[in-house]
């Protein structure tokens, strides 16, 4: 029979329903769940193939202490030792935590409480920190509170939808589909994408602003004076709900029509139009993610956008609001329970004494941290500096994800004590801990997140605990008692979420937004039962879905909204020395650093190295192909990436995702690139406009290769290494060619001595391919040119799993290409369905025409939707093609 599981997905913040199915045999395939209310049964690509990312390759499975296996005891008792004698000679400030929105509440709450409460220090901060925190502290400015103050059915509800810095497409899919979905039903709905590019999601824009980097705070601005003066001012919102209009408007006055058009670089007549979209149209949302937040004006972009909001009184009512959509899958829950360094839990402020009283006296702890402690770029400059002597890092990989990551790789390094809570044995962070802990994975944790509409939902085990991999909460519990804290005596996380509930229920007179004090008591039989609910549900009061702020009621004293005067700050960070502005973010089939996507084949098949969106004019003015490599550099550091030619680009900008490390590429850590400016009110870093160089990289050799082990090729000058059906593909380039390629085969790929290579080669060309097979199985094959090798590589692949008893079959890889028998698909457009560009046009060629149709014929585009805009994009060229 086996047994079904509903769980949450551990991506991004939408919060997707999965459930889980395990058959008799230890199968799992996963599909979304129909009767979760933020997706409905939808999952995207990285949701859909999640049962691919749950083996155990790779995984940490005991305690380490310094690279040999150790018990628990002896690895909780030295850590619970270090940190207590480092705080005994340096104080409670010479400790710190950072944790990740990848850990559930009850291990963000555990952590919390034994960092501020116990140890007595607020230094514990978060990578949400990289991604949320200008939101945090924007909400927290305007309304008193880190409220969102919206739900999911407000895009569909809405007139118009504003997407500012947000690729709603590829970040959060599955939000996109329903937005698509309403705006097929109700094309009244109009939508704006405001995004330096032209993404995915601009498909289903009717106005798209290439806004210049960092000029959505001028045009904000811009947007609030022209309300003021327009019949959409809410006059009597403002008097009754809000202080400090009068600023703020006369700030945004001041800001000249030249100001505006120069700071957003965008013409007047869009400009226009955009206003008087917003102007007329009531039933207005706009959401806003990392493009807005990864600013060193993020905060004020957040409080640009709400104060639009709070002069229209378009807030809280169906329809109508600013959206933070979160990154992380548990950021929400983080925010929750204080993991930021500068918040205490349950919403709590740590600057606040009384705040402080309170949750003291709940925890009944020996101390509470009086002061915000260091946030994530202060944190590794105070462990570099010597400041910061035993580091704990939990579920994130800050030497890949940081900026100016060589020095926060440096400073980690040097730390005298370093422990690390993670899943796998081998990252870019891992390498450097004295102590590792083995943490528990999706399908093995037990616990609660929250999404982007406050939603909580239980994550649920349906996999056994491999090896000796504990809960992070565990963890960090069975280290609070070793220090001699009895307040830890937690038996499972149902005992932790109760405790959790309480204290936002503690003393709460309704003047704190977070309560759930509803589930205060909830035991394990009912905690295990638990089903999606949205926050507050104080106790005693009917559970409902709720939103913030119709009608007031914020959370400052005074329980008045207030509007920021701001500046709009200058844009431009190029100089002669570095003139182009990077901007990094994610993929849509990839996720953070890929220790789990990047166990996925099919994830990898869409895009399977680090790439560089460039401009054609300014490729050309270069020197650079399509295909070609490119270094980009800053005064930081530097990394080697494959140019992909696009006028989606605005020219003198370049996009880099942030997903490659040092486990799959040989210098692609964009997070090096970054230069470690901090918005001053978040200190959130600015990811988004780095002023870098772009140069052509030169090698002689360019090489493609599959092999059925993972390959070793440390001596490659470039490389990027992808999981593939039947074993890896990897992307070679070398400054110099290599003497004997088939011995270098050989130690590479692990081919053994006795199997001769099948090969070609033409001098004057410098094309090379040489191919390995042990019986009917292709062992290995490596493809050489002087230019980027143009081998059909999602055929090649394909040879991994193919029977090779015919000769025919060899010579076709010899000959570098596929056999009439064996149409090569080109590369994946639709990773659900592993569909190809070339199947994509057969189709068109035939008479499919249109999206429906390629998906009735293809399936693809009918799962997650992401690749809808490519396909689109496929059948427009081959219309025109057809038409000249």
């Amino acid at each position: 029979m086996g047994t079904e599981v509903r769980t949450t997905c551990p991506y991004c913040g939408v919060g997707c329903g999965v459930i889980a199915r395990v058959d008799e045999a230890g199968t799992v395939t996963v599909n979304g769940d129909p009767e979760h209310p933020a997706n409905f049964g939808r999952l995207c690509s990285k949701g859909s193939a999640l049962a691919e990312t749950i083996d155990l390759d790779g995984r940490l499975l005991h305690p380490e202490i310094d690279g040999r296996q150790a018990g628990w005891d002896e690895a909780l008792a030295l850590v619970a030792n270090r940190f207590s004698e480092t705080i005994a000679q340096h104080g409670p400030d010479a400790v710190a935590f950072y944790v990740s929105g990848q850990l559930l509440t009850e291990d963000y709450y555990v952590a919390n409480k034994l960092m501020k409460g116990f140890i007595g220090s607020a230094n514990i901060d978060t990578n949400s920190r990289l991604c949320m925190s200008s939101s945090v502290a924007g909400h927290r400015r305007a309304f008193g509170s880190d409220t969102v103050p919206g739900l999911y059915e407000d895009l569909e509800l809405a007139d118009l939808v504003v997407l500012t810095g947000s690729n709603l497409a590829w970040c959060h899919p599955v939000i996109y589909q329903r937005l698509a979905a309403a705006k097929a039903a109700r094309p009244g709905l109009k939508i704006v994408v405001i995004d330096p590019r032209r993404t995915m999601t601009c498909d289903i824009a009717d106005l798209h602003l290439a806004i210049r980097p960092d000029g959505d705070v001028a045009l904000f601005m811009g947007l609030l004076a022209h309300l003021a003066a327009s019949p959409a001012i809410d006059q009597n919102y403002i008097g009754a709900h809000t202080e400090g209009f009068g600023a703020a408007f006369a700030a945004a006055a001041a800001l000249t029509v030249d100001g505006l058009l120069d700071r957003t670089g965008l013409p007047a007549m869009q400009v226009r139009e955009f206003f008087r979209l917003f102007e007329t149209t009531e039933k207005v949302v706009t959401c806003y993610s990392q493009g807005v937040n990864q600013s060193a004006s993020g905060t004020d972009k957040v409080n640009a956008i709400i104060n639009c909001h709070l002069a229209t009184g378009r807030i809280g009512r169906p329809g109508m609001g600013p959206f933070s959509l979160t990154g992380q899958p548990n950021a929400m829950g983080g925010r929750e329970v204080g993991g930021l360094a500068n918040m205490l839990a349950a919403h709590m402020a740590i600057e606040n004494a009384g705040d402080r009283d309170r949750v003291q006296r709940f925890w009944n702890a020996p101390d509470i941290a009086g002061k915000p402690g260091l946030k994530a770029v202060d944190l590794f400059r105070a462990v570099e500096e010597g400041r910061v002597k035993a580091l704990w890092i939990m579920a994130t990989n800050p030497v890949v994800s940081m900026p100016d990551a060589r020095r926060v790789e440096a400073a980690i390094a040097a730390c005298p004590f370093v422990v690390v809570s993670d899943m796998l044995c081998e990252t870019d962070t891992t390498r450097h801990a004295h102590v590792l802990l083995p943490s528990l994975g999706w399908g093995e944790k037990d616990g609660t997140v929250t999404n982007s509409e406050r939603r909580i939902s239980r994550q649920r085990p349906f996999l056994a605990l491999p090896g000796e991999a504990r809960a992070d909460w565990w963890q960090m519990a069975e280290v609070g008692r070793r220090m001699g804290f009895a307040a830890f005596d937690y038996t499972s996380p149902a005992d932790i979420f109760a405790e959790h509930a309480a204290l936002s229920a503690f003393e709460n007179d309704g003047s704190r937004d977070f309560d759930i004090g509803a589930y205060a008591e909830t035991a394990a039989p009912a905690y295990d039962a638990l089903k999606p609910f949205q926050w507050p549900q104080p106790f005693g009061k009917e559970k409902k879905e709720t939103r913030f702020f119709a009608e007031g009621g914020f959370f400052h004293p005074d329980r008045k909204a207030r509007f920021v005067a701001i500046e709009a700050p200058a844009t431009d960070r190029t100089d002669s020395t570095y003139p182009f502005t990077l901007n990094t973010g994610r993929i849509r089939d990839q996720w953070h650093t890929m220790t789990r996507t990047g166990k996925s084949a099919r994830l990898s098949s869409h895009i399977a190295e680090p790439f560089a969106e460039i401009h054609p004019r300014d490729a050309m003015e270069l020197g650079v192909a399509d295909a070609a490599l490119v270094q980009i550099e800053s005064s930081y550091g530097k990394a080697i990436i494959r140019a992909l030619v696009t006028d989606r680009q605005a020219r003198g900008s370049v996009f880099v995702p942030m997903h490659w490390s040092d486990q799959n590429s040989a210098e692609a850590r964009i997070g090096a690139v970054v230069k470690p400016t901090t918005d001053p009110v978040s200190s959130q870093p600015a990811s988004k406009n780095v002023a870098v160089a772009v140069s052509r990289y030169r090698a002689s050799t360019y090489g493609f290769a599959v092999s059925m082990a993972k390959p070793d090729v440390a001596d490659a000058d470039y490389w990027a290494l992808a999981k593939a059906d039947g074993g890896w593909r990897l992307e070679l380039a070398f400054h110099d060619g290599i003497e004997d390629w088939t011995a270098w085969c050989r130690k590479s790929f692990g081919i053994a001595d006795h199997i001769e290579p099948l090969g070609y080669a033409d001098q004057q060309s410098g094309d090379r391919r040489i191919a390995f097979f042990d019986g009917e199985r292709l062992l290995a094959a490596l493809f050489l040119a002087r230019e980027p090798v143009a081998v059909a590589r999602n055929w090649a692949v394909s040879q991994l799993t193919a029977d090779h008893s015919d000769l025919r079959r060899r010579f076709a890889i010899i000959a570098g290409r596929p056999g009439a028998d064996r149409p090569d698909p080109g590369a994946t457009v639709c990773s659900c369905f592993s569909v190809g560009v070339n199947q994509i046009v057969a189709a068109v060629q035939s008479g499919c025409r249109s999206v429906e149709a390629i998906g009735n014929e293809l399936k693809a585009g009918t799962n997650c939707g992401s690749c809808r805009a490519e396909i689109r994009g496929i059948i427009n060229a081959c219309v025109a093609d057809a038409a000249e």
